[in-house]
């Protein structure tokens, strides 16, 4: 014989087992603001700084910054990956008073971060070379075999102040 309840009961106990899954993976995700003291946080913003100084000097930080797999999208919208960085990194330097102005991390888990930033330089339009530069960004790090490295970035320019 046909039981008529169990097709109602049966939905309603999915829901119930997937909303259960979806808390605790929630719970385990937990994300949180870095503190000052935090030695994965103090790491990204001192690489942070080191890749927004890497436009006035040639500090070879690019190489072991950014993952292989890393895509960015630039102030003009246009995707580059790791290899262009490393070309740019080897070109000529022509921007001088680079700096990162902010930095905040925040950890999504144990394994995932986004580094929220700004940073300046004079020159590196070549458009415009004693223009001052500001861009706003979004920096993904993730944490893959125990080291830390972007995976993504964004960045967007905005008037200096």
């Amino acid at each position: 014989m046909y039981d008529c309840a169990m097709p109602k009961a049966l939905p309603l106990f999915s829901v119930a087992v997937a909303t259960m899954f979806l808390l605790i993976s929630a719970h385990a995700q937990q994300s949180h603001w870095a503190s000052p003291d935090d030695p994965a946080a103090r790491y990204m913003i001192d690489m942070e700084r080191k890749w927004a100084e890497g436009v006035c000097v040639d500090n070879g930080v690019v190489a072991g910054l950014l993952a292989d797999d890393f895509q960015g999208t630039s102030t003009k919208g246009a995707r580059f990956t790791k290899a262009d960085e490393l070309r740019d990194e080897r070109a000529p330097r022509l921007a001088h008073d680079c700096g990162l102005d902010s930095a905040r991390v925040h950890f999504f888990g144990q394994n995932l971060a986004l580094v929220y930033g700004s940073e300046h330089a004079v020159g590196k339009d070549k458009s415009q070379p004693t223009a001052r530069v500001c861009q706003i960004w979004t920096d993904t790090w993730l944490k893959r075999d125990g080291r830390w490295q972007i995976v993504a970035s964004h960045d967007n320019r905005f008037e200096c102040k």
